[in-house]
């Protein structure tokens, strides 16, 4: 009897130890313990599931929310499947502790963003699929936790316009990046430089016009089916995506040919030919063409403002910037705001901009250059009341500090400077005498600069 009491109280601890959610499959094979939930219809994660988890699958189910809870305390989980969910929320830090975990499989949901805390903990993460969502947004620092370890990572099938490139340059151990089926337009130059490991890039059906011409590429295959490839050659997918066939894409034709299934999107005199059946010769670049600037404006007032308009033509679109009279590159600051579309704006002129300003258009094909000549006309100084100029008084003309004295004459001299008080970091209160003998008066202009930047600024 006592033998009886004694077997029914270690099976009552096996059970307890080793938890099994309804309808689900647990595996307590050692070392592993395995843990199936497919089709189930399950609306969330079991609470009931044994801690010591090491796989973890939940595939085909209802589930919507991943909470912090769901997985707390499973420092032993390594795979974990939630493909093919409703999941549209993942709860900040919700996985963790899950510092052993290699596998994440979240595909088929419909997740639409990434935040930067939610793989938070994952430092050890290998794969990471999150194809088939409806992802639109992956904050900067979404990737940071896994940007040494990962290995494969899928973001097919979405809606992304643009990725953290800067974090994916820095995945040096990547094998696989998957992007296909996306609104991806623009990838920048070096992006990839670093990737030495990477065997597979797919950029299939996205709005990618060009590609940047990476050095990694140099010993690529351009494959649109990867059977049979030398798994230790790098397999670039480019098809579906409206290529435009200029000088650009040059370096592209000239990789490896494995198929003949692309075709070109632009120019028109290339379009919907196949890419690799045309000749090299015919991937030309256009030079800038400068169709429209003024070549002089009209004369301008000292401090006040001016727009310059410069606009050209070429393949590909010319890039425009400006340089001022004296050869300097004309920069955004707080007097100058240059613009995509080569426009110009002077926000407070000066008489240094006396001169010819030139635009300035390039792309790979080559430069040009126009001038636009600015006029300015300088303030004019103030005259006295017998019709004579008044000198430059230069910086005794203004006083910080009243004194008080019986020098009426003295007193008539102070009254009539400029006076600066209550000065701080940022304001001052300026006071001025009257001028109303001074015929033809209609504004008082001030010019100041700051220590941090010696542009001159009137109000």
């Amino acid at each position: 009897m006592e033998r009886l009491v004694v077997c029914l109280l270690l099976c009552t601890v096996l059970v307890t130890s080793h938890s099994c959610p309804g309808r689900c499959i647990c595996q307590h094979l050692s070392p592993t313990l395995t843990l199936l939930c497919a089709k189930t219809g399950l609306l969330f994660v079991p609470p009931a599931i044994d801690r010591k988890t090491v796989e973890l699958r939940l595939t085909d189910n209802f589930i919507t929310v991943i909470r912090k809870k769901d997985f707390f305390n499973m420092t032993s989980l390594v795979h974990l499947t939630l493909s093919r969910n409703t999941i549209s929320q993942i709860t900040p830090h919700a996985f963790l502790g899950l510092r052993s975990l290699r596998a994440l499989h979240m595909d088929g949901n419909r997740l639409s963003a990434i935040r930067s805390d939610h793989f938070k903990g994952l430092v050890n993460l290998r794969h990471l699929i999150l194809g088939n969502n409806q992802i639109h947004l992956v904050a900067t620092a979404s990737f940071d936790e896994f940007v040494s370890t990962i290995e494969d990572l899928d973001l097919s099938n979405n809606n992304l316009r643009t990725l953290p490139w800067e974090a994916i340059g820095r995945m040096t151990n990547i094998n696989t990046l998957t992007l296909d089926h996306n609104l991806i337009d623009h990838i920048g130059a070096g992006t990839f430089t670093l990737l030495t490991k990477l065997v597979r890039l797919d950029m299939t059906s996205n709005r990618l016009q060009k590609l940047p011409p990476d050095s990694l590429f140099q010993h690529a295959e351009v494959l649109s089916d990867t059977k049979g490839s030398n798994p230790s050659s790098l397999a670039v997918s480019f098809g579906g995506n409206p290529l435009h066939c200029n000088c650009e894409l040059l370096w592209l034709r000239r990789l490896t040919r494995e198929d003949d299934l692309e075709t070109c999107a632009s120019p028109e005199h290339l379009m919907d030919k196949y890419f690799w059946s045309i000749q090299e010769e015919e991937f030309t670049c256009e030079a800038p063409l400068i169709t429209k600037h003024l070549s002089t404006t009209p004369h301008v007032m000292e401090g006040q403002g001016v727009t310059l308009k410069c606009k050209a033509l070429g393949d590909p679109d010319p890039k425009i910037h400006w340089r001022s009279p004296d050869g300097k590159l004309v920069h955004n600051n707080s007097r100058t705001v240059l613009y995509d579309n080569g426009t110009l704006d002077i926000l407070i002129t000066t008489l240094k901009d006396s001169g010819a300003f030139s635009c300035v258009a390039s792309n790979a094909a080559g430069i040009a250059t126009a001038a636009v000549e600015i006029n300015m006309i300088p303030l004019p100084l103030f005259v006295n009341n017998t019709g004579h100029m008044r000198e430059d008084p230069g910086l005794s003309d203004i006083s910080t500090s009243t004194k008080s004295g019986n020098d009426s004459k003295g007193q008539d001299k102070q009254d009539r400077r400029v006076m600066v008080a209550e000065l701080t970091s940022s304001s001052a209160v300026i006071r001025w005498p009257s001028e109303r003998h001074i015929p033809g008066i209609r504004m008082y202009q001030i010019q100041y600069n700051s220590t941090a930047d010696d542009t001159l600024v009137y109000r």
